[in-house]
């Protein structure tokens, strides 16, 4: 009895491309090409129809990018998967975000005399994708997390703001993903330079139930979704109608020594009127925001500050404590615990404004 072979679908958006892996995989007596998709549309259809063994995936791709779904396709139904695209070797970004999200291996696309390039990588090819095929492939943890939890009923926060410097995005990290879905809308501030408050954003949301995105003017805050401060740029939250946006200020200086400040998105709120903020201060250095949060706490705002022993600088959260702004210090640890119990609470909980 012959060896079962191995079942190859190849999804890549380049005709040349899928010829030239069709010719590799057609080489091997023990692979079988069960098929090919132009883009990953096409080819969700073909892996229910064809149940390959092995997927080998481009990453740009038209109607969906591959890391999008390859992400859906972890999350949904978890196979071996062999990332092969140009953009593993130009994009260090791509290739984290690839072998987070679990393919097995990944080879770097030739850009140049494609056949005899890849005619002299083809062992290479077989010997990773074979490899795969034996891959015991579960999900990622934070991408079951993300998908775990049905949304909450409506909070009775109406706003979660943020500020943090140095150490700030290690503890966001330790309260985003933890939120689940129903969330009001949350606004950060992170001290960080503009070439990568983006990145930030995108890799919280990789791991967050929440949507995450880098702010943009204009835009109004909805629920279910974080927005990280645009570098160089003040954030505060203006009106449009009876909602809320985003204001970014390009041309002002820094405030409290920082573009973007805390303490310009934290006044602002309070300027605003907004009803039911939660406020936070985490990790810093220096005191930016702790005079904003202290315009909060004194409209009704809950504030919560970081406590000494988690911060990498406890600076900021410091100095917010010491001039009375800080209704609430606790670890970073039961950060995510305590704005949800706050968006939800119960019984003594239920008070929300720290004056009432």
């Amino acid at each position: 009895m012959s060896a079962k072979k191995i079942k190859v679908l190849i999804v890549d958006d380049s005709a040349l491309i899928r010829q030239i892996l069709t010719a590799v995989f057609d080489s091997d007596p023990e692979m079988e090409l069960v098929g090919t998709a132009e883009d990953p549309l096409v080819a969700r259809k073909m892996i229910k129809k064809l149940n390959p063994d092995v997927i080998t995936l481009d990453i740009e791709m038209p109607k969906m990018d591959g890391l999008s779904f390859l992400e859906k396709l972890m999350q949904l139904r978890p196979m071996p998967v062999v990332m092969i695209s140009s953009l593993t070797q130009r994009g260090t970004a791509q290739t984290l975000r690839a072998l987070e999200l679990g393919v097995c291996d990944i080879i770097g696309k030739p850009t140049v005399d494609l056949e005899n390039n890849f005619d002299a990588m083809k062992s290479e090819i077989l010997t990773k994708v074979k490899a795969a095929a034996g891959a015991c492939v579960r999900p990622p943890e934070f991408l079951i997390r993300k998908a775990a939890g049905r949304p909450k009923p409506k909070p009775e926060a109406n706003l979660i703001v943020i500020g943090a410097s140095t150490g700030g995005v290690v503890a966001l990290k330790e309260i985003i993903p933890l939120l689940p879905l129903g969330v009001p809308p949350i606004v950060i501030v992170q001290h960080m330079p503009m070439a990568y408050t983006a990145g930030l954003a995108d890799r919280l949301d990789l791991v967050s139930r929440v949507s995450v995105r880098e702010s943009s003017h204009g835009a109004v805050l909805e629920k279910n979704t974080a927005y990280i401060a645009h570098g160089g740029h003040h954030l505060r939250i203006g009106r449009k109608g009876n909602k809320s946006m985003i204001l970014l200020h390009g041309d002002e200086e820094p405030m409290s020594g920082h573009k973007p400040s805390v303490d310009a998105l934290f006044m602002s709120v309070a300027e605003l009127g907004v009803t039911n903020v939660i406020s936070i201060m985490l990790t810093g250095m220096g005191r930016d925001g702790a005079d904003g949060m202290l315009a909060l706490r004194q409209a009704g705002a809950f504030t919560l500050g970081q406590s000494e022993g988690s911060c990498v600088v406890y600076g900021m959260p410091r100095v917010a404590q010491q001039i009375g702004a800080v209704e609430i210090e606790m670890p970073l640890s039961k950060m995510a615990g305590a704005i949800e119990s706050k968006c939800w609470p119960s019984g003594e909980n239920r008070r929300f404004s720290s004056t009432s």
